[in-house]
């Protein structure tokens, strides 16, 4: 609400390429063309390793048994997004089979899975394309403003849930900096991959384009040194802040590559200097207990090779700290300090996840983690915490996968892969007579497996960005050198 004139006259000068799109079949040709020419000479040389090549590349060769596994658990996660979307809005669920609003975040990992799909063959080029139009324009053209009801978003931003049906804001829950951002990160993977000059392609990039570009992710900062977690339009912005090493990294450098709204360079200083270096574990690495803040950014973002000034000091990239976050979480389960039931070498991760029930042992959705900084482990074992981390550790995270389906099959394991978790130790109450299992599936941890299962056979989703003038700008500005990034101009 402050400066609401200013914003007004920003907004009215945003480029804008679905307005002219709607106007004139010529869309923004000088910005298309742009656009092309930057993918070209950041895309030259990507996609040219072999498949066997690039598992050589990550550090793991699977057997055919192995292969097989990995085929169906991608395969069926890959259908929670495909099969759950709702006919007319397009937008994911946060979880299935249990009803459910839509979960923004859900909705980023589901377009970069569409687009797996493709290279999969689960489904053809024109199925997806058209799928992620539709998706991309509903998300555009959805209600945005300040106020408190029938809205979608805000200054270019979206709230944390979303009613399936209508698509506006779920009860009164917060315009979310952390899960625009990953929304953010899919339609900026669907505008690098399809470049093909037809109508629907050219559409997808300039509706992905637009989306981005008018996120305002400056009014975020809200005048401070880092970002705001997010905003409610009854009490302004929430009083915590993007601080300390977790899942913002991908936040704070799609903020620097905006040409938009972009954020001061000092913020990526700011953010790290917040940082928390320990061993744990036997690991030294930055420190947060859940996985998923290991996995998110580098979903998108190929982190080896390349530092920021920070990792410069430390000797090593953020891949590798996200690999050490994957030991030590393993070793935390294999020592299992609280005695829970079915912890071994093969069966561990924690991240956040459902949980059985909230008592003053258990927890029901809770940020399940351990690290230096925070213990939060009540005997969940979540198969995203191994899933996501594929990438960075597959010698130990598949196998992992594999003894979970191998003990608990059925319990565990179901149309759309893995349920979101289960617990050995809660034995209480009809039916949990042999632990607890999850009934649902959740969009933001199938998400996870299915995109970095692709990194691993590939280095797909990794490639595809590389190729994003966005991101790569995001990066540089960060302070990030070395590596893939050096060969970008």
């Amino acid at each position: 609400m402050k400066n609401s004139n200013a914003d007004s006259e920003k907004n009215s000068t945003l480029p804008n390429r679905v307005d002219s799109l709607e106007q004139s079949t010529q869309i923004s040709f000088m910005r298309i063309l742009y656009f092309f020419t930057t993918i070209f000479l950041l895309g030259a040389m990507v996609f040219c390793i072999s498949a066997s090549a690039q598992q050589k590349a990550i550090g793991y060769k699977m057997d055919q048994q192995t292969a097989l596994f990995i085929d169906s658990l991608q395969y069926k996660s890959f259908l929670f997004f495909w099969e759950l979307a709702d006919p007319e809005t397009r937008l994911i669920p946060d979880r299935a089979p249990t009803p459910s609003f839509s979960s923004v975040a859900a909705i980023g990992f589901g377009l970069t899975t569409y687009l797996i799909g493709i290279e999969q063959k689960y489904i053809d080029r024109p199925q997806a394309a058209d799928r992620i139009l539709k998706l991309l324009k509903y998300l555009y053209k959805a209600p945005q403003n300040k106020e408190f009801k029938n809205v979608t978003g805000y200054k270019g931003l979206f709230y944390h849930f979303l009613d399936m049906k209508t698509g506006y804001r779920f009860k009164n829950v917060e315009l979310s900096t952390i899960d625009t951002g990953v929304l953010m990160a899919g339609v900026l993977s669907c505008q690098s991959y399809f470049t093909n000059n037809g109508p629907v392609e050219n559409q997808i990039r300039a509706y992905a384009d637009s989306l981005y570009l008018r996120v305002e992710w400056d009014w975020a900062m809200n005048n401070k040194k880092t970002m705001s977690m997010g905003w409610h339009p009854e009490k302004g912005f929430i009083n915590s802040y993007w601080n300390g090493y977790n899942e913002a990294m991908l936040l704070y450098i799609l903020a620097l590559g905006s040409p938009t709204h972009t954020i001061s360079k000092s913020s990526w200083n700011e953010w790290t200097k917040t940082y928390v270096w320990n061993e744990f574990y036997g690991f030294e690495h930055l420190s947060f207990g859940p996985l998923f803040g290991h996995q998110y950014s580098q979903m998108y973002i190929d982190f080896r090779g390349i530092q920021d000034k920070y990792m410069r000091k430390k000797g090593i990239d953020y891949h590798e700290n996200s690999r050490r976050a994957t030991y030590s979480n393993r070793a935390y389960c294999i020592a299992n300090p609280r005695k829970f039931k079915g912890y071994s070498e093969k069966i561990w991760g924690l991240t956040a996840s459902d949980g059985p029930k909230d008592t003053l042992q258990f927890h029901s959705y809770w940020a399940r983690g351990a690290g230096s900084i925070e213990i939060t482990d009540d005997g969940t074992i979540a198969p995203t915490a191994a899933g996501g981390s594929i990438a960075f550790a597959p010698e130990i995270c598949i196998p992992a996968l594999q003894e979970m389906y191998s003990i608990y099959g059925g319990q565990l394991y179901g149309k759309y892969g893995f349920k979101d978790a289960f617990n050995p130790s809660y034995t209480y109450g009809e039916g949990n007579e042999n632990g607890w299992f999850d009934i649902d599936y959740l969009g933001i941890d199938q998400g996870p497996i299915v995109i970095q299962i692709q990194n691993f056979r590939s280095e797909f989703v990794w490639n595809l960005m590389k190729k994003n003038p966005y991101i790569v700008d995001g990066l540089k500005k960060a302070g990030f050198k070395g590596g893939w990034l050096q060969t970008k101009k």
